[in-house]
């Protein structure tokens, strides 16, 4: 008998704005995806995947490699059969979750790449879900980029989104008034790491790095001296993880979180 729902924020976006008015490749990454999904299945949990149009997410190719599962060859290839095969990975709406009921639902997670920059942190759907899971005070994990995504729960998440990329942070600050995370403890993937990415993938800058943003808007952000190394950071319902790398402690931290509610509504 299941435990109960965990509902996965999936991305639709397969690009991502880079100054100079260019756009670069981007998607949601495999690892970060993958291995919480299994671990909260393996806890006896089920999983349901949605998106903002209902399709699959488009898995980044930069993290379509073993080197993202320890080196594992094994581990990679359970990781790209169950996310082809398995019926969890199999998205749906956003609004059908939200219309359906998100009292049926223990907890969220929201994994990275960088395709949530482009669209879940300004989706209408996506801070509805936020702000009942920050309401009800149920487990919401958030992943490497996937943090940015709390940004949706803003009264204003679009134009605080806009207001970041056109360089206005007095604006965007304004535009933040009323954000249900302000003052939380949290991590997101970090400038350091970020350059990274803009040096060797993506070979352009994109418009804001997100601790900037979150702190920004009101966040009490840390990230690791070390690039790269697994981080996750607990703050009430809030559980956040730095990179790609805390793909297994931030597993480990949600299932914790929701057998611990799980036990306290039982008794």
């Amino acid at each position: 008998m299941s435990k109960g729902k965990v509902l996965i924020l999936g991305s639709n976006a397969t690009r991502i704005e880079t100054q100079g008015g260019r756009w670069g490749a981007t998607g949601q990454y495999l690892n970060e995806t993958v291995v919480p999904a299994m671990a909260i299945i393996d806890a006896g949990y089920e999983v349901v995947l949605a998106t903002p149009n209902g399709e699959k997410p488009v898995i980044d190719k930069a993290s379509d490699a073993p080197a993202h599962f320890g080196g594992d060859q094994a581990a990679y290839d359970r990781a790209k059969a169950f996310y082809a095969n398995d019926p969890s990975m199999k998205a749906r709406t956003l609004r059908s979750v939200i219309e359906e009921g998100l009292d049926n639902y223990a907890g969220v997670f929201a994994p990275g790449g960088q395709a949530p920059v482009v669209d879940l942190m300004q989706d209408q759907d996506v801070g509805d879900i936020l702000r009942h899971f920050h309401d009800k005070a149920k487990p919401t994990a958030l992943l490497c980029h996937g943090p940015i995504s709390s940004v949706a729960a803003m009264p204003f998440a679009r134009e605080f989104r806009a207001a970041l990329i056109a360089g206005d942070p007095a604006k965007a600050a304004e535009w933040a008034k009323g954000w249900q995370y302000a003052g939380y403890k949290m991590t997101i993937f970090s400038s350091t790491e970020e350059k990274v990415i803009e040096d060797n993938i993506l070979h352009a800058k994109i418009y804001f790095h997100m601790p900037y943003a979150l702190t920004l808007a009101g966040g009490n952000v840390t990230t690791t001296p070390a690039d790269f190394e697994p981080y996750v950071v607990e703050d009430r319902e809030l559980i956040t993880g730095q990179n790609p790398r805390s793909d297994h402690p931030i597993a480990a931290a949600l299932v914790a979180a929701l057998d611990r509610r799980r036990e306290l509504a039982a008794a």
